[in-house]
């Protein structure tokens, strides 16, 4: 399925309504959220929410945090704000720690972030909850946007389909994230995704 169709069907609909819809945005950093909020927000009412267990270190948490909080600063959109909460992460990934980037601790990864953005939305009164995680090249978006559609049945609350790295989206984050300053890091954030950058890093050398 193209989640980016998708996406500009629910834009139409949207941009014919009186007022903007809410939308709980899902957001792994900053230079990530900059091109999705760059394309939604003629549409939504945006807050931004920071929900990132998988992030282990809490220096590393805390600088992605305050990079996205600046950003949103300058753009003048709302953020959320959640305790880092590692302990639910270290529980899903019980049983995986052999898996491969991108594998089934990675869906995990997804569904335990998603299902939180939902539920904060729901219970919030948001009209809309999406991620910004299909932006990234490296994250599956059909696994994505099935989590975001078995949350949306489950709900009873609109999930916003998305693919963001179509139309140069990724690469409108980097350009954003130049323009503005931002820090990129260059892992997803759990030890899994670290470790393995090092070693290819290292294979390199």
């Amino acid at each position: 399925m193209n989640y980016d169709l998708v996406l500009e069907d629910i834009l139409n609909q949207v941009g014919q309504q009186d007022t903007k819809p809410t939308l709980l945005l899902h957001c792994c950093c900053a230079p990530c959220s900059s091109a999705c909020i760059e394309r939604l927000d003629p549409f939504f009412d945006i807050t931004l929410f920071f929900y990132n267990p998988n992030i282990e270190e809490e220096a590393e948490y805390e600088k992605r945090k305050q990079e996205l909080v600046r950003f949103a600063k300058e753009k003048n959109i709302k953020v959320l704000d959640v305790s880092h909460d590692a302990i639910a992460f270290m529980k899903i990934s019980k049983g995986h720690e052999q898996d491969k980037e991108r594998g089934k601790r990675c869906f995990l990864c997804y569904q335990l972030r998603l299902r939180k953005t939902g539920m904060v939305a729901k219970e919030n009164g948001y009209d809309y909850f999406g991620t910004t995680l299909s932006i990234s090249p490296f994250k599956n978006a059909t696994w994505i946007n099935e989590i975001g559609s078995s949350l949306e049945k489950e709900l009873h609350l609109p999930y916003l389909y998305a693919d963001f790295k179509k139309k140069s989206g990724y690469q409108r984050s980097i350009e954003l994230s130049k323009k503005y300053g931002l820090y990129r890091q260059d892992y997803c954030g759990c030890s899994y995704s670290k470790k393995e950058r090092e070693e290819k890093k290292n294979a390199n050398h």
